[in-house]
């Protein structure tokens, strides 16, 4: 059985926190001050939520569905607003709030968890939507050379 479009990320996401909770507890710790951590932690998650919301909202505003899972189901190609940026905004933003999670918990394994996010990500959820997109709308491959995938 393929993983292809099997978890929604969101789970992955839960998945990948908690592992990076069951790793923080590894050495070494990061020494980091705790302003500088703290301000680190507040940008990841402003910006992550920020490209969640982004994302989003413009999924709404092109009356699309937002269900990861069944990507045939979409209606329009979003290529405005944050999709001028990214390809993945609400993925990127997924990235961005483990990467606060990374910072809160300052460990340096801890860090592992939003690369597997990224990697888990690529290749069972947005490869397989990709495949679906090219197939459905013709400006796709346009679209795709000139956004990148995620930032």
């Amino acid at each position: 059985m393929s993983l292809e479009l099997r978890i929604p990320p969101p789970v992955v996401g839960l998945i990948a926190a908690a592992l990076m909770w069951g790793l923080a507890m590894l050495p070494p710790a990061l020494a980091v001050p705790t302003g500088v951590r703290l301000a680190l932690v507040a940008a990841s998650v402003v910006a992550g939520l920020g490209f969640n919301l982004l994302g989003l909202v413009a999924f709404v505003r092109s009356r699309t569905t937002i269900n990861p899972l069944h990507p045939g189901r979409t209606s329009a190609l979003v290529t405005g607003g944050v999709y001028r940026v990214t390809r993945n905004p609400m993925y990127v933003g997924m990235a961005l709030l483990l990467l606060a999670w990374a910072f809160h918990l300052s460990a340096l394994w801890a860090f592992l968890g939003p690369a597997l996010f990224v990697a888990y990500i690529t290749r069972f959820q947005i490869v397989p939507e990709e495949r679906v997109l090219r197939g459905k709308f013709d400006e796709f491959e346009a679209y795709a050379s000139r956004v990148r995938r995620w930032l």
